[in-house]
């Protein structure tokens, strides 16, 4: 099978004082290419450092962890990340916030602006290319901020509870944006998140992480049909994976 993303008895400590902190592992993970997994557990876990990890943002104490073979030594620079906080600048407009990853990487800006504008056009912001962060919604900033992380077209997409921080509807709206746009592009995508329904909504896998120090306790795949609409969301199957992995938390003293 083919790997995007190995990980390979990562381990994580942080130094004290007063004493060192096992955040995390040792723990494996496999991922294939095109797929969307998600890191589900609760907060502290070691989800984030994960992350953080593969992204090359902060060494794993023990392990290794590598993209498409090659290890990661380092920042990783071919890969989209998006953050809880969209992290839009002010001084930029919408299309202009997109393209930074243009400016920044030393790329054709013209180039890349037809797809800028395609992906903006994807998610409903065709409107509001011209328009600075405060003038959108919560939703819109994290709108733009997808866009911002796949207009260079990165194989390996990394998600940091990018929808934790808006308002229920506002989350479900943005989980459909999410999915067509993973639908349309093709990316792999790994996905933090503490929300159980958020997980199965969007993943092909659930990587479920115990308390720190976090290890992966299940992998469970999610076989459900895409898009995944209210439907697909209200039907037995969704539940019965939804509640599975309430068992599992509960086994903890989570629920």
């Amino acid at each position: 099978m083919s790997v995007a993303v190995a990980v390979e008895g990562a381990l994580k400590v942080y130094p004290g004082p007063p004493a060192p902190v096992h955040a995390l592992g040792p723990l494996d993970l496999a991922i294939a290419p095109g797929s969307f997994v998600a890191l589900l557990g609760p907060s502290g876990c070691g989800k984030s450092t994960l992350l953080s990890m593969i992204a090359g943002l902060e060494p794993p104490s023990r392990g290794r962890i590598a993209i498409d073979g090659r290890p990661v030594a380092g920042p990783q620079t071919a890969i989209g990340i998006v953050f809880q906080s969209p992290v839009l600048v002010d001084w930029r407009d919408v299309l202009g916030n997109v393209l930074l990853q243009a400016d920044l990487r030393g790329l054709d800006r013209r180039a890349l602006e037809p797809r800028a504008r395609a992906l903006l056009r994807s998610v409903g912001l065709e409107g509001f290319l011209h328009r600075r962060p405060w003038e959108l919604s919560g939703g819109m900033q994290q709108r733009a901020a997808f866009c911002r992380a796949l207009v260079h077209d990165p194989p390996l997409v990394l998600m940091d509870e990018p929808l934790g921080a808006l308002d229920a509807m506002t989350r479900e709206q943005l989980r459909a944006d999410l999915e067509r746009l993973w639908m349309r592009t093709g990316k792999t995508v790994i996905l933090v998140t503490h929300s159980i329904e958020e997980a199965v909504q969007l993943s092909d896998r659930v990587i479920v992480i115990s308390p720190r120090p976090g290890r992966i306790v299940r992998d469970l795949p999610v076989e459900l049909p895409r898009p995944r609409t209210l439907e697909v969301c209200e039907s037995p199957p969704f539940h019965a994976l939804v509640a599975e992995i309430k068992r599992i938390f509960q086994g903890y003293g989570l629920l």
